[in-house]
């Protein structure tokens, strides 16, 4: 399985105000990359915040130059922070096979949802898991698996 080497941190959303700001939508938790001097990568280009706020809770930026509305705020995967033990980025779950104690094969992930009390793994056969401890007992990146407890998806 291959890692992408940028991910996306948020899209350009809807103007605020009349100085080229936006709201960033879908926005990253990590609010470093939406501060002033902060340099993400929107297509080919290397882009610069230069102005920075918050309206409503989600993070109002202005850039260096013009980008088209519904493009992707990346940034190259290198510069992401190490993550702690036990603690993975969603984009490396994506893909994953995900298998119930005593062996069957529940799907792969499609994606990784944020929900009300924690994120859920959507899994590409339609089944949803919570990402609560007392379903996901391993998340193995080298093997490219994902171990879940008995009870949390539909025995048929």
């Amino acid at each position: 399985m291959s890692t992408p080497e940028r991910v996306c941190v948020g899209r350009v959303g809807k103007p605020h105000g009349l100085d080229g700001s936006f709201v960033v939508e879908g926005a990253s938790d990590d609010d470093r990359w939406f501060s002033v001097g902060a340099r993400l990568l929107v297509g080919p280009d290397r882009v610069e915040v230069v102005a920075a706020r918050r309206a409503g809770g989600r993070p109002v930026v202005r850039l260096d130059r013009p980008v088209p509305r519904g493009a992707a705020l990346e940034v190259e995967r290198n510069d992401l922070p190490e993550t702690e033990e036990d603690e993975y980025y969603a984009f490396q779950l994506v893909g994953l096979e995900v298998v119930e104690e005593g062996g069957r094969v529940l799907g792969a992930v499609a994606t990784v949802d944020p929900g009300v009390a924690n994120d859920v793994l959507a899994l590409d056969t339609g089944v949803v898991l919570p990402m609560v401890e007392d379903c996901v007992r391993e998340i193995d990146l080298a093997a490219g698996r994902i171990l879940v407890a008995s009870g949390f998806a539909d025995p048929h």
